[in-house]
């Protein structure tokens, strides 16, 4: 166990990675190989990472320091001057820093380096004498610190200020920006617990929970540890510390503009939680932390919670994009089976989150019912909130859209009806495009995981690890031009052969696939467990193994209770969720009915949308000759024979202005019987 100093190079940096790896082999779990050890070179993924690198996270410093966030750390807001520095903008400030990081570490860059060196400067000046860190409480309302944490979000930019310093000083080695935020981890455990001068409370918005245990990791400080714990078991327990503090401000409880704590999951005490409600991104943050916690204090009851969240959240509230939280009211989960599409939010940092969240419980459990979800997160619902080239954002992200309807104003949460549903360069509540920087900086943490005798491969993305097994150091390399192809071929690098358990995700889409380790077929010798095909041998240098898995065009269809969804198909190609978009179809996309049963073709276009596979097929485009003027009528719409064109759905919206529609209606064989005989 480390003595609770503060890690003070990279060195140490290393040491701590080690001790995470002993602990959790210890509790038989896995260790993610971290993204300074796993390289994206090629394929999908590395264009989609240089954008990332190259334009939006310089874009994301440029709106952050134009709209004022980063000058809101000099503290010299005056009362009546604009902007006034908002109670989360330290917390977007913290999701760039951390991206940069990331991105330092696969492309090293004196330039950003230097940056960064500046505003960790700044940041550091902003903090208080006794530790204290937030640009709002220091700069507009002083004598409000700690007093509305229902709303205020001191605590939930303090997680990711965390998470910012973490990242930098596994990125860097340099202490500069850690020592700061232990400095203010020590203050917040000064001020927080059950002491009986301390503030017996904790955050309205979920964040530092898992913060503080990622800080612990790195440093060996239990007192991090041991205050994650503290605001994850006091949530919830009456009575409620919301009403409380709502009293001492001279408020009435009852008038909340969330009505019920289980907006903020704070109705209940966390182990008691059995469905998923409320605001979205809160949960997942949350529920994070609590699969963490498990892991760390080998504590099976807090991840048998997690699969009770989990399962009632992946059976009735996940769209088939990946996205989640239904409703802009609440930015989160309505009533079961809910998920309309033209009004869907699926806001990005909720799906982001969801990939955190199904990221742990892959750890503590290597079930590709999790890795499943992570891949259908990023190749649709994620991907999509970013455009082609990087530069503007999607906040919510809706499964339809129709001429004249933008369905929301994500600052307002309002629906506004002048619009098409477009991309837009920055948002005055800009959670989405930092989180995003950060996810796709860092991407190479999720590909791979490790114990002491396995090496599971979770993500199929071209590129290098480099890895620890059985006590010998290893390299792996994939080669592959997923998600377009389902061929896989994997290197293994080593000094000496090696004893261990490899571990291939096999997606729950696929039906058939071929196992091939040096030229020999060997699906026979292997076992599927939780959705992997697992092959244990003595592995060799320069063993190779090609994975083929195959990837037809594939009709979805939802639950009955989806009502929405009721006589509609959706299409798939491996992870990738198809759209008919106007863009690529000569008639209204409102007027295409798919065939039932009609063969739909797939091929590779390299000049559309950066290269795409795109989907064709036979479909029905209702006439609208002869109803000019007639609403209803008792004839039929006589259909013509129409050619389609499907895109995958992350690239919509990235052309002219236009209809776009996730799930398309279908006509049976009976309805094709009597059009045929028509």
């Amino acid at each position: 166990m480390w003595n609770g100093s503060v890690l003070n190079n990279q060195e140490n940096a290393t040491s701590a990675i080690e001790y995470w790896r002993k602990i959790m082999s210890d509790k038989k779990s896995f260790i993610p190989i971290s993204f300074n050890k796993s390289e994206i070179d090629g394929g999908f993924w590395a264009s989609r990472i240089e954008i990332n690198r190259s334009v939006t996270i310089p874009i994301e410093f440029k709106q952050c320091k134009d709209t004022g966030r980063i000058d809101a750390f000099k503290l010299d807001w005056k009362l009546g001057h604009e902007p006034v520095p908002h109670i989360f903008w330290d917390s977007d400030v913290a999701k760039w820093i951390e991206a940069a990081s990331y991105s330092l570490v696969t492309h090293p860059d004196p330039d950003l380096d230097s940056l960064l060196d500046e505003v960790i400067a700044l940041i550091s000046s902003a903090q208080q004498p006794d530790g204290y860190l937030n640009t709002h409480f220091s700069s507009v309302e002083p004598d409000k610190r700690w007093t509305n944490l229902r709303d205020c979000h001191e605590l939930y930019c303090a997680g990711h200020m965390i998470e910012a310093a973490v990242a930098h000083f596994q990125a860097t080695g340099k202490r500069s920006l850690l020592d700061v935020l232990c400095r203010y981890a020590d203050y917040i455990n000064e001020v927080f617990g059950i002491g009986e001068n301390q503030i017996h409370g904790y955050c309205g918005h979920e964040e530092i929970e898992l913060a503080l245990i990622k800080l612990y990791r790195v440093t060996g400080k239990r007192e991090y540890l041991e205050l994650s714990i503290y605001f994850i078991e006091e949530r919830g327990k009456k009575p409620y510390y919301f009403d409380i503090e709502a009293v001492n401000r001279g408020e009435l409880p009852s008038t909340h503009q969330h009505g019920s704590y289980s907006y903020m999951q704070a109705d209940k005490p966390v182990r008691t939680l059995d469905s998923v409600e409320g605001h979205s991104v809160r949960a997942m943050y949350l529920y994070s932390a609590m699969v963490d916690l498990s892991i760390e204090l080998s504590d099976e009851s807090l991840f048998v919670t997690c699969e009770r969240l989990w399962n009632h959240l992946h059976s009735k509230h996940l769209y088939i994009t990946g996205g989640i939280g239904s409703s802009a009211k609440n930015e989160g989960f309505t009533n079961d089976y809910n998920l309309p599409n033209e009004t869907a939010y699926c806001e990005t940092c909720a799906s982001i989150g969801l990939v955190y969240w199904n990221h742990r419980m892959l750890q503590k459990r290597c079930d590709c019912r999790y890795s499943d979800v992570i891949e259908r997160a990023l190749y649709n619902n994620i991907l999509s909130s970013i455009s082609l080239n990087g530069d503007r954002f999607f906040y919510a992200n809706p499964l339809s859209a129709f001429a004249g309807t933008d369905p929301y104003d994500c600052d307002s949460h309002k629906i506004n009806p002048s619009a098409f549903y477009q991309r837009k360069e920055w948002f005055g509540c800009a959670c989405c495009p930092p989180n995003l920087a950060r996810l796709l900086a860092s991407l190479g943490e999720y590909i791979y995981s490790e114990s002491d005798d396995a090496l599971a491969v979770h993500l199929y993305v071209q590129g290098e690890a480099k890895m620890h097994i059985n006590g010998t150091d290893m390299a792996i390399t994939q080669q592959t031009q997923y998600p377009w192809d389902g061929v896989i071929l994997l290197k293994l690098a080593m000094e000496q052969s090696i004893d261990f358990t490899l571990r291939l995700r096999i997606p729950s889409w696929c039906t058939k696939y071929k196992v091939i380790i040096n030229g020999k077929e060997c699906n026979s010798q292997g076992t599927v467990e939780f959705g992997y095909f697992s092959i244990r041998s003595n592995w060799k240098p320069g063993d190779e193994i090609s994975l083929n898995l195959d990837m037809p065009v594939m009709r979805v269809y939802s639950h009955p209770d989806v009502r929405e969804n009721i006589g509609c198909v959706a299409l798939q190609r491996g992870p990738i969720v198809y759209c008919i978009e106007q863009a690529d179809n000569s008639v209204p996309v409102r007027r295409i009915v798919l065939q039932k049963n009609t063969e739909i073709i797939s091929e590779f276009n390299h000049d559309l949308l950066n290269g795409v596979v795109t989907l064709h097929g036979n479909a029905l485009s209702a006439q609208v000759n002869g109803w000019e003027g007639i609403l209803y009528s008792n004839e039929q719409p006589v259909y013509d024979h129409y050619n389609f064109t499907a895109i995958p759905y992350y690239a919509w919206a990235n052309r002219k202005p236009g209809e776009m529609k996730v799930w398309i209606p279908e006509l049976g064989e009976q309805v094709l019987d009597s059009l045929k005989s028509d």
